[in-house]
């Protein structure tokens, strides 16, 4: 049986734990927000940047809950 990716990421050190969410969401949004901005009618490039702003915001609440739980 495989294990869920929570799991398998949580079992990392944390500074890989960011690593791994930083390459992951980064260009995601990245791509999101460029292939999104047209339809609300802003410069591509501007929604990438919108975009990887958008995909820190998990990262931010993964790094909080990692505080709460070691604190």
């Amino acid at each position: 049986m495989v294990g869920s990716p929570s799991h398998w990421l949580r079992s990392k050190p944390f500074e890989r734990q960011i690593l791994i969410l930083a390459l992951i969401l980064d260009p995601i949004g990245f791509v999101a927000g460029y292939l999104l901005a047209p339809s609300f009618d802003v410069d591509p490039i501007l929604g990438g940047v919108y975009g990887l702003i958008a995909a820190s915001m998990p990262l931010s609440m993964w790094i909080v809950r990692y505080q709460r739980a070691h604190s």
